[in-house]
Formats: C-alpha cells, structure tokens, sequence
C-alpha cells in the first residue's frame, strides 16, 4: 500500500479545531510570521506559541524557516485544500438533500386545494 505524503484528515483537523491555531492560520494568509508575531496576537508565552507552531507543522498546514535563531512560519495552503474539499463533498450532499426537500414541500403546496378567500381553517 502507498502512503500519501499529505497527513490525514484526522490531523488537519485536530490542529484547526484550537481557535489560537486558527488565528494563527488565519495571520498566515496575510504572509509569513515569526513564531513571536504569531505568539503576540494571543497573549501567550512563546513556548506555548511553538507548541501551537508545532501542531500546525505536523498537520502540514505550515512550513517553518529557520534562520539562525528567527524562525518563520508560511501558509501551506495545499493542505488547506484537502480538507475543504473532503467539507465540499458534504457541503454538495447537504445541498442536495436540501434541495429534494424543498421540491418536496412545493409538490406538497401544489397538490394541496386552495381555500376560498377569507376562509382561515
């Protein structure tokens, strides 16, 4: 069996379920950020800001750049990717039951008698 190189799905998703990674993605789009600049933004240690860093890194959803002691984190978005389009498959399946549903009810109103005017049973 070959593996792909992307992680799982289980992983992105774990590292985007924190709301302080989310930012920190979200900062990310913007441009690259060291891991300082990514700390700031949510008043934690920079410590805490790596581990968060780190989370981001095993998912793929970032790349970091060491120069010297600075180390800069980039948006992978191919990773990002994967998982809206694992989202978009159920974003499609939803719409569609969504749009039975509302075919459904019309039929239903179409089928049903009108009332005179001013009746209100």
């Amino acid at each position: 069996m070959v593996e792909s190189e992307s992680p799982p799905l289980d992983t992105i998703f774990r590292a985007l379920g924190d709301p302080t990674r989310r930012g920190m993605i979200r900062d990310l789009s913007e441009g690259g950020r060291t891991v300082s600049e990514l700390a700031r933004p949510h008043a934690i240690s920079l410590a805490a800001a790596s581990k968060h860093v780190r989370a981001l890194e095993v998912a793929g959803l970032i790349r970091r750049e060491i120069r010297w002691r600075t180390h800069t984190c980039h948006l992978r978005p191919e990773t990002l990717l994967a998982a809206h389009q694992w989202l978009d498959d159920y974003r499609r399946f939803w719409a569609g039951r969504l749009d039975h549903l509302e075919d459904l009810l019309r039929q239903e109103d179409a089928a049903r008698p009108a009332r005179p005017e001013g009746d209100r049973s």
